[in-house]
Formats: C-alpha cells, sequence, structure tokens
C-alpha cells in the first residue's frame, strides 16, 4: 500500500500576513518546507512552545476540507491534481471571514467569528469531489479513529466519507497549537491574540484557492503540491 496521504486544505496565499502568522506560530512553512523555531506567545519559552505545538506542525498552518487519505487503487498524484484544476474552474472566490483565536476543548485555533455559510458550502464540495480518490480505511484505521467517542452521525461519517466531522459536524477552524493543560489554555489563547493582532490585523484573506497537500512518509510531514485557483 502506497504509504503517500494527500488532503485538501484551505491554505491562505503563501504571501499573506495570514499564512505568515500561522507557520510563524507552528515554526513550519508547508509551501517551502522551511522550519524554524516557533513563534512563541507570552508566557511560553521557545522550547516548551516547540514541544506544545508538535502535532499541528507535521500537517503545516491549514483548515481541513477534505481530511488526510491514501489514494485509491489505480488512482494518481497527476489524476488528483487535474481533478483539482478542474474544481476550481468553476469556483469563484469570497472573503474568508473575520478569525478570532478561541479555544476549542484542549488545543487553539483560529476560527470564523461567525457561520459562514461559504467555507461550510466549499468543505461539503471537496468532501464529495475528492472521494473517488480515497482508499477505503483499513479495518485496524476504523477501529483506531471509532476509539473518539463518537456519535452515531460521525460515526457513519467516517464510514461513508473517511472522515467523521464532515458536512452537519464540519467547524472551519486553523489550529495552533496542539493539546495544553487546561491550566495553560487562557494564557495560549491571549498571547496567540495579542500575536495575532499585531501580524495580520484588519488584514483581508480571501478564499480563492483549495491546496493540496502531501505526506510521503509519516517521519515527513505534509507540504503543498499544488494550489488550485478558483476560475482560472
Amino acid at each position: 500500500m502506497n504509504a503517500a496521504r494527500y488532503a485538501i486544505y484551505y491554505a491562505p496565499a503563501p504571501e499573506s500576513p495570514l499564512w505568515g502568522f500561522g507557520s510563524d506560530v507552528l515554526g513550519y512553512d508547508a509551501a517551502t518546507g522551511a522550519t524554524r523555531l516557533p513563534l512563541a506567545p507570552a508566557g511560553f519559552s521557545p522550547e516548551d512552545w516547540l514541544r506544545l505545538t508538535a502535532q499541528p506542525r507535521r500537517y503545516g498552518f491549514h483548515a481541513t476540507l477534505k481530511a488526510p487519505f491514501r489514494l485509491a487503487e489505480g488512482a494518481t498524484e497527476d489524476d488528483l491534481v487535474a481533478a483539482g484544476r478542474a474544481f476550481a474552474r468553476k469556483r469563484r472566490g469570497f472573503e474568508l471571514p473575520e478569525l478570532a483565536v478561541r479555544p476549542i476543548e484542549t488545543f487553539v485555533a483560529l476560527t470564523p467569528k461567525e457561520p459562514s455559510e461559504a467555507l461550510s458550502g466549499l468543505a461539503a464540495a471537496c468532501v464529495e469531489a475528492f472521494e473517488p480518490f480515497r482508499a477505503p480505511h483499513s479495518p485496524e484505521e476504523l477501529a483506531r479513529r471509532r476509539l473518539a467517542g463518537l456519535t452515531e452521525r460521525q460515526q457513519a461519517n467516517l464510514d461513508r466519507w473517511g472522515y467523521p466531522y464532515v458536512f452537519e459536524d464540519f467547524r472551519f477552524h486553523m489550529t495552533l497549537t496542539g493539546s495544553l493543560p487546561e491550566a495553560r489554555v487562557p494564557a495560549a489563547v491571549d498571547g496567540l491574540a495579542a500575536l495575532y493582532a499585531e501580524q495580520v490585523g484588519a488584514a483581508v484573506s480571501t478564499v480563492k484557492a483549495v491546496t493540496l497537500y502531501v505526506e510521503e512518509a509519516l517521519e515527513d510531514g505534509f507540504r503543498i503540491v499544488d494550489r488550485f485557483v478558483f476560475g482560472s
């Protein structure tokens, strides 16, 4: 079985302040493959922050639209790229809703301040459009993922689409930390919010592409393969 995993993510344009902020916080730029010491918020040492961002660093800065998957039998990366370009030609860009640094259970992420039908619709379209390229999970993978205490609907989504948090259960978020001790979550939120205001502020981001990431081997982490720009 091919070990490579692919994913369809929303990623800000590499030249944008939002991309720079997220990549700095995680200490990894998935567009260039460059790593650096993560930008630690106030109250966290650089060494401590390096450890606390280890999990999301593997995936690069992003919001999930189609969760990581291995290619179906007979499918190639070139096939996936061609499908991504065809998908993008039919879509038009829109403004990314205003984001805020917020806790989600034990980790911290950027999430929209208001619900966005445009984002939810884009995610749903990606789930369906790229499904033919997804190899089914092995029984072992499914069993491992079911340990998370999913709802009945989420279990059905996992079986059908390979990921539980799709359609009604989709929540757009751009992860900034791994799981934190509960007592440290407020300091992380406050510190990251200050960095976000300083680096991104009122800069407007647009959703004008979806991005293909690949993890060629488990130890490699994800990197950007291609950006599928809408309407081009």
